[in-house]
């Protein structure tokens, strides 16, 4: 075992140029396509906080008491797909009306019974909003429910085809990304064909070729994975810099931090994968004399 990560490790520094290529190219394919992992993901949590705020008002009727509307509240967050639900008072909602406008003074006489008793309720999930707005129509005492069904639909259109575009070019990426580097790992080991040739004719078993090879690939694609993690950490947090400086509040990425563990597993795999894949596959070819 000493014997092979040696002769591993020796072979890098030996073949120097085309390690660092191999290195450079697992590097930039992870980069590119953990920049566009994270451009979704982002995108998704902006249509995921938007839907969050896609409010449903349930208005009480205005002959029902001031106690037994606020009892409604416990039924109103039983209902399926509810995940929260705040009373609002007439009073509240007559000055919620009045703050609308600049000129208040054309609303002084506004009568505070003109307003109804209602509920501001947020929903888990968008897609199921108009059946949650008939359950919420069959309560007892809610008299009109009003759900903006359009921003709703068009929020769950959105959001399937981001996830089904982002998946597609995830695919696209990583083929390409895995061609290319197979082939770069198969042209070093073409340097090497003699070499391997050579083992062969004198008696060196397979397993006893292969070995070092397959460990030259797995420091090869662990570096670049781990390259390319450092890059596209140090370039994130630029960009989230650079937004906080142009004062861009109304957008807010998700922390890196919270997707480190995630994207470094997928990265270390991503790169052992081809690594060892890629050495393997190009030594065949080389194993057969």
């Amino acid at each position: 075992m000493g014997y092979y990560i040696k002769e591993g490790v020796t072979s890098i520094f030996t073949h120097s140029l085309m390690s660092f290529t191999s290195i450079c190219i697992i590097a930039a394919f992870l980069i590119i396509m953990g920049s566009f992992v994270l451009l979704a993901l982002n995108i998704s949590a902006v249509v995921g906080e938007l839907e969050s705020e896609n409010i449903i008002l349930a208005y009480v009727d205005e002959n029902m008491p001031e106690e037994e509307a606020l009892a409604l509240g416990h039924v109103i967050r039983r209902t399926p797909n509810v995940t929260s639900a705040t009373f609002i008072y007439r009073q509240e909602a007559m000055e919620a009306f009045i703050g609308r406008y600049e000129d208040t003074e054309r609303y002084k006489d506004v009568n505070v019974d003109w307003f109804r008793h209602r509920y501001a309720i947020y929903v888990r999930d968008v897609e199921q909003i108009a059946e949650t707005q008939q359950d919420l129509r069959d309560v007892y005492g809610i008299v009109k429910v009003n759900a903006n069904l359009t921003i709703a639909k068009a929020m769950v259109t959105l959001r399937k085809v981001i996830s089904g575009v982002s998946m597609v070019i995830i695919a696209v990426l990583l083929s390409i990304s895995l061609f290319i580097m197979s082939n770069t790992i198969k042209l070093a080991t073409s340097e090497r064909s003699e070499e391997i040739a050579i083992m062969k004719m004198v008696g060196a078993k397979n397993s006893f070729i292969r070995w070092p090879f397959i460990y030259e690939g797995f420091i090869l694609g662990i570096v670049g994975a781990m390259a390319s993690f450092a890059a596209l950490w140090a370039l994130y947090e630029l960009l989230a810099g650079r937004m906080l400086s142009f004062e861009a509040g109304f957008i807010s990425l998700i922390p890196f931090s919270t997707l480190s563990l995630q994207v470094f597993v997928v990265f270390a795999a991503i790169g052992f994968g081809v690594g060892v894949g890629g050495s393997s596959m190009a030594l065949n070819r080389y194993l057969k004399v």
